[in-house]
């Protein structure tokens, strides 16, 4: 839901659920969002920074990864959805292999 409502906002989102890769793993959803060409956007993150490091350190393709903050709680996808504008507009290219923080 989030994600519609962030490309009712300009944003080119899509969520897991949407293109099916719901219950893939951690490697497999980052490796597949980089085959898209997209940044991936999770919770998880313990798991995705130890992802983004191993993909530096072995030049793996990484097309970045977003860390939502617990204060962007899930029963209100509209405001995660305004946290992916907001971002977007301050990093216009933000390149590969980076790893970033949304605020609420």
């Amino acid at each position: 839901m989030a994600a519609e409502t962030a490309r009712g906002l300009g944003v080119d989102a899509t969520s897991v659920h949407e293109i099916g890769r719901r219950g893939y793993g951690d490697r497999e959803q980052l490796e597949l969002a980089a085959s898209d060409g997209r940044i991936f956007v999770t919770r998880n993150r313990n798991d995705f920074i130890v992802l983004t490091i191993e993909a530096f350190q072995t030049g793996a393709a990484h097309a970045g990864v977003l860390i939502v903050p617990r204060s962007l709680p899930n029963h209100h996808p509209e405001r995660l959805a305004h946290a992916l504008r907001r971002w977007q507009e301050g990093h216009p290219d933000p390149g590969s292999h980076f790893l970033d923080f949304l605020k609420a």
